[in-house]
């Protein structure tokens, strides 16, 4: 025996499926006879679940909606039934409404023939973002640090090292006697100011520290240096 075949016309949604019965059978959408659209609903799922279709969880509930509207029914006082039936009725006079809508637009325009020509959009490089300040730190030492490993050794480098003037200690503590015998008192602070060099400095430092060992100098008040023997010291200078 040969085995009838059919094929389902797929909807969009339980809507267009109440929507399409309705047509079929020529029933009143305002003033839907519930009992048949349910019978022939129904039908139509069964016929779904038969072809292996993929029944969408928004038709079960359409179909629990129609038999509780249909229980409702039943019942003696008749109140919410209406209102259910008229809430159904708006939704589907709605949908009907905008179904058609899309038709007559699709038969006035091709949307897919409509596209926009490239454009060219300039790229904000503005960093926008925000960091906490011991993040910017650990950038930054690690993008210094990264510097210094790529740098090269040259010549250039060592040159200038190595041309640097040397300033000895026994020149800087020649100077400061020499100071302090005019002065009687200096201050420290301003002695390291005076130094055109890194080498200056060291060698006063050193020059300082020989001088208070050696007891021909002495700390005063605050930072100032004074001669502890002003003879002594003039006598270092002659000699």
């Amino acid at each position: 025996m040969e085995t009838i075949s059919y094929k389902l016309e797929v909807f969009e949604g339980p809507l267009d499926l109440l929507l399409s019965l309705i047509s079929k059978n020529k029933l009143n959408i305002y003033d839907i006879p519930v009992a048949e659209l349910l019978d022939q609903y129904m039908a139509h799922i069964e016929k779904m679940r038969q072809a292996d279709m993929d029944i969408a969880s928004e038709f079960l509930t359409m179909a629990s909606r129609l038999v509780y509207i249909k229980t409702v029914m039943l019942m003696p006082h008749q109140e919410e039934a209406e209102e259910l039936k008229r809430e159904l009725t708006g939704e589907l006079i709605e949908y009907q409404l905008c179904r058609e809508m899309a038709g007559k637009l699709a038969d006035m325009a091709d949307f897919d023939k409509f596209s926009r020509e490239e454009m060219v959009i300039d790229a904000d490089k503005t960093y926008k973002l925000t960091h906490d300040v011991s993040v910017l730190m650990k950038a930054y030492l690690m993008a210094a640090g990264r510097k210094r490993t790529e740098q090269t050794s040259s010549s250039d480098v060592f040159k200038r090292i190595a041309t640097q003037p040397v300033v000895s200690v026994p020149s800087r503590i020649s100077y400061i006697l020499e100071k302090l015998y005019i002065k009687s008192a200096m201050s420290l602070h301003q002695l390291f100011l005076e130094s055109r060099s890194k080498s200056e400095a060291v060698a006063t430092f050193l020059a300082v520290l020989d001088l208070i060992k050696d007891g021909r100098i002495e700390l005063g008040d605050g930072d100032d240096i004074k001669l502890s023997d002003k003879k002594e010291g003039m006598n270092q200078i002659d000699s």
